[in-house]
C-alpha cells in the first residue's frame, strides 16, 4: 500500500506540520463516482472528457479544473511549484528555463496539484458520476481509484512536443505569444520543446504503458477517431450497454 495522499509534512526548517491524514482506502470509497483520464499531451484527453460528460450526463472536470483555488492559496512552503507562478515578474522567465528545470517543475506541480484535485472531487455531489482530465501521478491513482475507473491516453512523443501549440486554448497560446516576444524566439521555442520532450519522454511513456491501466494510443494517420475513442472509453468505464 502507498502512503496516504494527505499526510503530515515537514517544513524546510524541520518543523512538522500538523496535517490531517486521510487513508487511501477512505479516499477510494468517496471517489467511487469519479472516472479519471490521464496520459501524455495531445492524446485527446480533454476532448474525450468533454464528450463523455455530455453524452452520459457526467460532471466535467477539465484540465487544471482545480486551479481557481490552487493558484490562489498555494503557499511557497507547502506548494512551492504551484506558487512559483505567482512569483514571476515576467513570463519570459518561465519559457526560457533550462529543460531539466522545467521537467522537474512539471513533476512537482503534478504532485502538489493532486491534493487540490482530490479535495475538489470530494466536494462534488455523489449522486452523479464525474469524469476528470487528470495529471494525478499513476502511483496515487492506483491507491485511490479502481482500474475500471482509470484510462490512459497516449500520443507519440513527436506529436506531444511538435504539436503542443497547435491547440487554441488560451494557456498555450499565451505561452506561444510570450515565446514569440523573446529576443530570439526560435531558440527559445526549441529550448521549450526540449523541456516538453523530457516531460513526455520515452521513460514517461513506458511508465504509462506499463501501469496496468486501460490504454489507448492516438492514431497518427490523421483520421477523426473521436467517436471510436469515446465508445472504447465508455465500454471500459461501464457507461454504455
Amino acid at each position: 500500500m502507498g502512503a496516504p495522499l494527505f499526510r503530515s509534512r515537514r517544513h524546510p526548517s524541520g518543523k512538522k506540520w500538523d496535517n490531517t491524514e486521510i487513508a487511501n482506502n477512505i479516499l477510494k470509497h468517496y471517489l467511487k463516482n469519479v472516472y479519471f483520464i490521464t496520459g501524455t499531451a495531445y492524446a485527446g484527453k480533454s476532448t474525450a472528457v468533454k464528450m463523455l460528460a455530455e453524452r452520459y450526463g457526467m460532471i466535467c472536470c477539465g484540465e487544471n479544473f482545480h486551479s481557481a483555488v490552487s493558484d490562489v492559496i498555494a503557499s511557497p512552503e507547502r506548494q512551492p511549484n504551484i506558487h512559483y507562478l505567482n512569483t514571476l515578474t515576467d513570463w519570459k522567465q518561465f519559457v526560457t528555463r533550462f529543460p531539466e528545470e522545467y521537467a522537474k517543475w512539471a513533476a512537482g506541480v503534478a504532485r502538489e496539484a493532486a491534493e487540490f484535485e482530490v479535495a475538489a472531487l470530494l466536494s462534488l455531489p455523489k449522486d452523479r458520476k464525474a469524469i476528470v482530465d487528470t495529471n494525478i501521478p499513476l502511483g496515487t491513482l492506483k491507491e485511490i481509484s479502481d482500474h475500471r475507473h482509470v484510462a490512459v491516453m497516449l500520443s507519440p512523443q513527436s506529436m506531444s512536443v511538435e504539436r503542443f501549440f497547435e491547440r487554441g486554448d488560451a494557456e498555450k497560446q499565451f505561452l506561444l505569444k510570450t515565446i514569440e516576444s523573446c529576443e530570439d524566439p526560435d531558440a527559445v521555442l526549441e529550448n521549450f520543446r526540449r523541456g516538453l520532450a523530457l516531460v513526455n519522454s520515452r521513460e514517461v511513456y513506458d511508465g504509462f504503458v506499463g501501469s496496468g491501466f486501460f490504454t489507448l494510443v492516438r492514431d497518427e494517420e490523421g483520421r477523426d477517431t473521436r467517436e471510436e475513442v469515446c465508445e472504447k472509453l465508455a465500454r471500459h468505464f461501464g457507461l454504455s450497454g
